[in-house]
């Protein structure tokens, strides 16, 4: 069949169904996962695209990498190349507000469109297998005899884990300021220089290192959820006397300059993926906790959880 017969064919069917000629067009995602391979954001990125064709609302999904500065590099390309774009998304989360209040970069998220939350994770703290601590109480001590010793592995300044150290080292009376925080662009670099010994401790959501903590390659030392996690037996750090807590979120937002109808169509899209056989086993397999939260109820929790990540970084001694 000539092409111009089956376009007619299809404007055809649109009519006699009486549905718009676009819901018969195959629906190509474009993913930005705006850190190197192997993280978070690149794991979540993966499985979410995985989820959107289980539930049968995408056809195809392709993925672009682009690390570097807590995610600002990633969202400038996206914000810059998918203007007006109805079927591009870009994973994000907290690690990006942390960034964007540490680094000030000329592109920030009010330029692009907030989708959804979709899962929260604490972080957990590990060793080298061949370190010579053993707990985090030995970390501690080594602190506070001399803070630039100890090396702070973790993604990009202002992460998560970043945040933690020096929430850490507050709460236990050492300069924030001091701390050694070793920044890298990715979980999979992160990863490599905890393997490699290149670190004293690192950070990072339980899900990223859980797989080396069951071979031994990594010994975790404390967890900073309020309580253990589930089938995780790893002490929380307020159980080993240090008054912090925080958790990690990540959610997906919509190119610049789209309409009404175009977000509320992708956000119909999420929710059917997180209903998913597939998105199911990816929280089960990464330990994340569902939290779901979509348009202009998630477009608040951003600005709020900015104005508290900021107040918690000032206190902290970060900024």
């Amino acid at each position: 069949m000539r092409r111009d017969t089956f376009l007619k064919s299809m404007a055809a069917l649109a009519v006699t169904s009486g549905l718009p000629l676009s819901a018969l067009a195959a629906t190509n995602i474009k993913m930005m996962i705006p850190a190197n391979p192997g993280g978070g954001w690149d794991t979540t990125g993966r499985a979410l695209g995985k989820a959107l064709q289980d539930a049968k609302v995408a056809d195809a999904v392709t993925f672009d990498n682009k690390g570097g500065a807590a995610g600002a590099l990633g969202l400038a390309q996206f914000v810059n190349g998918s203007k007006g774009d109805p079927n591009a998304m870009m994973v994000m989360g907290q690690v990006m507000l942390g960034g964007i209040i540490t680094g000030k970069p000329p592109v920030t998220l009010s330029a692009a469109t907030p989708l959804a939350r979709l899962t929260s994770e604490y972080n957990v703290f590990v060793l080298p297998a061949n370190s010579p601590f053993k707990t985090m109480k030995d970390v501690i001590d080594q602190l506070k005899k001399d803070p630039g010793s100890v090396k702070w592995g973790g993604g990009s300044r202002g992460s998560t884990e970043h945040i933690a150290a020096a929430m850490i080292a507050r709460a236990v009376g050492v300069d924030a300021a001091k701390i050694n925080y070793v920044a890298f662009r990715g979980g999979g670099e992160a990863t490599a220089a905890i393997l490699g010994g290149n670190v004293t401790i690192g950070g990072s959501g339980y899900s990223e290192f859980s797989e080396y903590i069951k071979t031994g390659k990594m010994k975790p030392i404390g967890v900073t959820s309020a309580v253990r996690l589930k089938g995780v037996d790893v002490p929380t750090l307020k159980e080993q006397g240090i008054d912090v807590e925080i958790g990690n979120w990540r959610g997906v937002y919509g190119a610049p300059g789209i309409t009404a109808e175009q977000r509320k169509a992708l956000i119909d899209m999420l929710l059917k993926a997180v209903k998913s056989k597939a998105w199911a086993e990816a929280l089960e397999k990464n330990n994340w906790t569902s939290a779901v939260l979509t348009g202009a109820e998630f477009e608040k929790f951003v600005d709020d959880d900015f104005a508290s990540l900021r107040a918690t970084m000032v206190k902290s001694g970060m900024i």
